[in-house]
């Protein structure tokens, strides 16, 4: 085989193996998200993305690594939607319309919250101090702790998520209508304006 033909060959090879960790990725979101940690199986996420489930092993060390590496993948959207500059009600809205655009990384929050996480998550320290930060330069009101003002942000951007039912029954709506979900996104802009000193 001539070098050119070996190198056409290699670029195949990688770019099967990129597909093939892309369809992993999504199917294990998907999985995650549904059943949580515990409840995945990693048959249904080979099954899903449509590959043998040898390349979890393969490609991630198992259901640890890929439930692993889908966390190493949201720390880093998420240093995408930190922006110390944005005004608060703008950052929130931010998640919740990046949460509208796929809300599985809700529900497999959802699910660490009330099972555990394999691994140990790590304090909100650097949240806390950006509101601290913000009370102190006068664009948040100070009274309301940082605590409650984080806590509340996050229960509000997941509620739709988290509760479709209720949404349904008090709105009248799908979580998933985009009418919902413009009325929600400009509501909780009021909302969090709210919070401002």
């Amino acid at each position: 085989m001539n070098p050119p033909a070996r190198r056409r060959a290699a670029d195949a090879i990688t770019a099967a193996s990129e597909d093939s960790r892309t369809r992993l990725l999504e199917a294990a979101k998907d999985v995650f998200a549904e059943k949580g940690y515990a409840g995945a199986r990693v048959q249904e996420i080979a099954d899903r993305a449509g590959v043998n489930k040898q390349l979890i092993n393969y490609y991630f060390g198992g259901k640890n690594g890929i439930y692993a590496e889908l966390g190493r993948r949201w720390s880093k959207s998420e240093t995408e939607l930190q922006n110390p500059e944005l005004p608060y009600d703008e950052l929130v809205l931010g998640y919740l319309r990046n949460n509208f655009a796929d809300p599985r990384g809700v529900r497999l929050a959802a699910w660490s919250e009330l099972t555990g996480r394999p691994e140990t998550a790590e304090p909100a320290t650097e949240d806390l101090a950006d509101i601290e930060r913000r009370q102190a330069e006068g664009e948040l009101s100070d009274t309301i702790s940082p605590a409650m003002v984080m806590l509340l942000s996050q229960a509000l951007v997941m509620a739709p998520h988290l509760m479709p039912d209720a949404v349904r029954r008090i709105f009248g709506s799908d979580a998933v209508d985009p009418g919902f979900q413009r009325d929600y996104t400009e509501q909780l802009g009021r909302v969090l304006r709210l919070l401002r000193a």
